[in-house]
């Protein structure tokens, strides 16, 4: 637990200051989040992500994730985003081929969808702060934070009825509704204490929503894990694992924000 406090304490220290600041450093930052949450995809797949598979899928996301701002350059040769991915996905079933099966049709599968999953998350990252402001990126945070801690808590108090155990057999219902209700006690000081410009009963009504998805994307990285047979997507924060096992919540919830059109 120690080690835990001490990584979140240093994790927070050197993210929120980038956050706040926004602009160029901001996307540094998301460009280092998604490279490293898809580095660690790949290792699950046990794919060498120095290949040309791997480096397809790599420039992909980059291009992907790219702000608006940055991708006048693309349209300039008269393509858009979605040519890229559909040249990436070209390209990786040709090297189906090229490697005589050697990747394969799910390897390219895999990639293309960790492409999708990484960078539409760390995407709308930077939206949501860029057209939502600190406002409403702080919101996704705290009320993912409610969540998980909520459901932490409630679950070690409370819990008795397993939610899912093929793949988290530690989380319980009990815990699950638990990380609800807290975020949505952070939902209604965000309507006291601040202006999102939403209606209350639909800043509720979306914030139970994203709770219960941000728990989803926490089941679908513990998915990933249990299908892959490891415990901690990484290594690079000490207590927390890697990149993915503390942004899995949210690689859900900021797409979200944009979908249900409240930015």
């Amino acid at each position: 637990m120690k080690q835990r406090i001490i990584t979140a304490v240093v994790a927070a220290a050197l993210f929120l200051p980038i956050v706040i600041i926004g602009g160029r450093p901001l996307i540094l930052l998301a460009y280092l989040l998604a490279s490293a949450g898809f580095y660690e995809l790949v290792k699950m797949k046990k794919l060498n992500l120095a290949s040309f598979p791997g480096i397809v899928s790599l420039v992909t996301l980059w291009l992907l994730i790219l702000p608006p701002d940055y991708t006048e350059w693309i349209g300039r040769f008269g393509y858009g985003k979605q040519d890229i991915a559909v040249i990436a996905v070209l390209l990786l079933l040709a090297y189906t081929v090229a490697s005589k099966n050697r990747f394969t049709f799910d390897d390219a599968s895999f990639l293309a969808m960790a492409v999708a999953y990484v960078g539409a998350g760390f995407y709308f990252f930077m939206e949501t702060r860029n057209a939502g402001g600190l406002s409403w990126l702080f919101y996704s945070l705290f009320i993912m934070w409610a969540t998980d801690s909520g459901a932490y808590f409630v679950g070690r108090a409370k819990g008795k009825r397993k939610l899912w155990p093929e793949i988290s057999p530690n989380k319980t219902v009990e815990g699950f509704l638990g990380g609800i209700m807290c975020a949505l006690l952070v939902a209604i000081g965000f309507v006291v204490f601040s202006d999102l410009g939403v209606p209350a009963v639909k800043l509720l009504i979306v914030t139970a929503f994203l709770s219960v998805f941000g728990q989803l994307g926490d089941l679908a990285e513990s998915a990933f894990k249990r299908n892959y047979h490891i415990k901690d997507s990484g290594n690079i924060l000490p207590g927390h694992g890697g990149i993915l096992d503390r942004f899995d919540s949210l690689l859900f919830v900021w797409p979200l924000i944009h979908i249900f059109q409240l930015i």
